[in-house]
């Protein structure tokens, strides 16, 4: 059976979100305009994104010099119902192929 046109045979398992969480996780001093232009987004989609994981504690930034450099609370729950017993770590060490850790942030 094959994708319908009409249907949206573009779409993917992964959120902007979830991207950018990766992203910044990989890199953790990456520019927005790397991070979006590595996703396929804008750079004003990408500061939504950063605001929005920030105010709900899954980032914090950090002023270094003239750059940012970004820390993931990887204990953090995902946030829909159905993923709410896994901490956004398990998602990072799927994607960035890390041994499954017990430490609460990736950066310092």
């Amino acid at each position: 059976m094959s994708a319908s046109p009409a249907r949206g045979g573009t779409w993917t398992f992964l959120t902007n979100h979830a991207r950018v969480l990766l992203c910044l996780a990989g890199d953790p001093e990456a520019r927005l305009r790397d991070v979006a232009a590595a996703i396929g987004i804008t750079e004003r989609a990408v500061q939504l994104i950063v605001a929005d994981l920030e105010s709900a504690g899954y980032l914090t930034r950090t002023r270094v010099g003239r750059r940012n450099r970004y820390a993931i609370d990887a204990t953090l729950a995902l946030r829909h119902p159905h993923e709410a017993g896994h901490p956004v770590g398990d998602l990072l060490n799927t994607f960035l192929h890390r041994e499954n850790t017990q430490e609460p942030r990736t950066a310092p």
